[in-house]
């Protein structure tokens, strides 16, 4: 077994569990404060000016609050929330994007984030380039890369302009070169937002097709979508965010009525 990643900010020593065999994410009282400065300011220089001399005045809000969440290996969980509940945020903690504000954090195996179209990418850089670059980026060396180049340029159906800057690439051209990249290799985590609302309906078939062919092999698969019916389709259990806590969770049937009805 893969060992745990942990990220433990103001960490409760008293919390000594381990995971239970099944479980591959623990998240216990996860907590995200933002400091967001009062009033916009034009430039790098203003803000330097007014931080050295102390005028900057902060609203703080929590993105998160005390969430708890026990997601088990080759799951499908969703998250589920209007814009601004958390649902991102949470997808970053997971990640280790973001370090929580408070709380704790048990994770075991290697995570394939997928969070924004073409985080990882370099708009100078060429198609082909940036598939090298973002393999390293999730931990895979260039041996492993080059063994996959083929298989990531047909999913993504980009072969003609695989050479060419991906300043270039539409946003559609983004999010299929990105889910290529990341759905190379088996991941024992993969962390998805919004990524399936793009592309053809072909496109995003592929997408469902691959997705739950790493269920079958074992993957544990966490999700973010606002099209419920691609929720309940795919998922296994969901959670509701609202103001960055958990409103509801459970199998998908019982939970997406209640936040289409809210």
């Amino acid at each position: 077994m893969n060992s745990p990643i942990e990220s433990k900010p103001q960490l409760d020593l008293s919390i000594n569990k381990s995971l239970d065999q099944d479980e591959i994410i623990r998240l216990e009282s996860i907590s995200v404060q933002y400091h967001l400065p009062e009033e916009r300011i034009g430039t790098f220089k203003e803000y330097a000016i007014r931080f050295l001399q102390r005028k900057i005045r902060y609203h703080s809000f929590w993105a998160l609050d005390n969430v708890n969440i026990c997601i088990y290996r080759g799951e499908v969980y969703g998250l589920i929330g209007r814009n601004g509940a958390g649902k991102s945020t949470l997808l970053k903690v997971i990640s280790r994007v973001l370090r929580p504000t408070k709380g704790r954090i048990v994770i075991y195996g290697r995570v394939a984030p997928l969070l924004e179209l073409g985080a990882g990418f370099h708009p100078e850089l060429s198609g082909r380039e940036n598939i090298y670059l973002n393999g390293a980026l999730l931990g895979y060396s260039r041996k492993e890369m080059e063994a996959c180049f083929d298989q990531i340029v047909d999913f993504a159906e980009l072969r003609p302009f695989i050479d060419a800057s991906i300043r270039t690439y539409s946003s559609g051209m983004y999010a299929r070169l990105g889910f290529a990249v990341a759905t190379a290799h088996v991941p024992d985590i993969l962390l998805v937002d919004e990524i399936l609302s793009v592309g053809d309906g072909e496109f995003q078939q592929k997408c469902f097709k691959r997705i739950n062919e790493f269920r079958d092999m074992g993957s544990t698969i966490v999700m973010v979508s606002h099209n419920m019916e691609q929720v309940e389709r795919l998922c296994q259990r969901v959670a509701w965010i609202n103001k960055g806590k958990i409103e509801l969770e459970g199998d998908p049937v019982s939970v997406i009525p209640h936040y289409t009805g809210m």
